[in-house]
């Protein structure tokens, strides 16, 4: 069993340190970063969703989780750890939240990444 582990110690080495691409990354961090994912309220591509329509004193009123493929970075990183307005805080790293909007805004070349 050890000849084994020696014998397959260099293809290891050798071996990517990540078996997934950062868009993966980000897609599966985006639908699932806390137990609950940002596509319920955000939308498949962070266009903002109508999460629930009610009658609230005779009135009809919504609540939508709102867009947030435009906003920007530093808006962005603020959003995530206030948790405000049905947000949940979800105590993401700084890694995370790059991931998240690089997610969101994969197509968009305006803006960096990083959130600091």
């Amino acid at each position: 069993m050890k000849q084994v582990f020696f014998l397959t110690l260099p293809l290891l080495l050798l071996a990517s340190s990540s078996f997934i691409s950062e868009r993966e990354y980000a897609a599966q961090l985006y639908k699932n970063p806390r137990g609950i994912g940002c596509q319920f309220c955000h939308g498949e591509n962070g266009e903002g969703k109508l999460i629930a329509e009610y009658i609230h004193k005779k009135k009809q009123k919504s609540f939508r989780g709102p867009p947030i493929d435009e906003i920007a970075s530093k808006e962005f990183y603020k959003a995530l750890n206030k948790g405000q307005d049905g947000m949940p805080r979800y105590y993401l790293t700084q890694k995370e939240m790059e991931a998240l909007y690089f997610y969101i805004h994969k197509d968009d070349k305006k803006e960096s990444v990083n959130v600091k």
